[in-house]
């Protein structure tokens, strides 16, 4: 009797918050989760995380410099829904308050590898000038109840907002049975545990 397929596919996603690029600001610390579709389910590590306070380097370059580490597994039945990682980055006013410094989303890579991915971040802001002072004299900015709408699209129309700072992270993707079931994701070269070398056409 042959074996039967396989009926789901995995998606193994490890790496880091590396870094963030935010001049105005200093001592932020980084939230992150994954948002997915609902044939979706993690089967192991952490869907979500918070960082710890980082202040900037001394160096040229001023990075706020985290190295969270992120290490998920998930399995499906189709693509639809892919997994996106949904960055928040926080850190006080000048009044001691925690407000929101900045929102970013990205999809995980689809093709396995390693992968350096930047992500522009931005702030919902005030609609008018008493707005906007009031929120800063009251030290309660502007900012989404569930961070996750940022990765979806309904109502992001209607939001003003303004761009502020880059988060960089480091994916190392592996994914299984995916070209039984006939998806094509790369060479099959790149259908395990990446090496040492870039997948065509991906930059470090």
């Amino acid at each position: 009797m042959a074996a039967a397929g396989p009926s789901v596919f995995l998606l193994m996603v490890n790496g880091q918050v590396e870094s963030a690029q935010f001049p105005e600001y200093d001592d932020l610390y980084c939230k992150y989760c994954f948002v997915y579709g609902q044939d979706w389910a993690p089967t192991a590590g952490l869907e979500e995380g918070i960082s710890q306070i980082t202040s900037k380097s001394q160096d040229a370059r001023r990075a706020l410099v985290w190295n969270f580490p992120i290490d998920v597994t998930f399995k499906s039945t189709n693509p639809y829904g892919w997994p996106q990682v949904v960055l928040s980055v926080y850190g006080p006013d000048v009044f001691g308050n925690d407000v929101v410094r900045g929102y970013g989303a990205v999809h995980v890579p689809f093709s396995p590898g390693r992968h350096k991915k930047t992500i522009p971040m931005f702030v919902p802001e005030s609609v008018s000038k008493l707005q906007k002072f009031t929120s800063w004299f009251m030290g309660r900015r502007p900012e989404y109840t569930d961070p996750k709408v940022v990765a979806q699209g309904e109502g992001r129309e209607v939001t003003r907002v303004r761009s502020q700072g880059f988060v960089t992270l480091l994916f190392n993707v592996v994914t299984k049975d995916m070209r039984k079931l006939g998806y094509d994701t790369g060479p099959p070269d790149t259908q395990g545990v990446s090496g040492p070398s870039t997948p065509q056409g991906l930059s470090r």
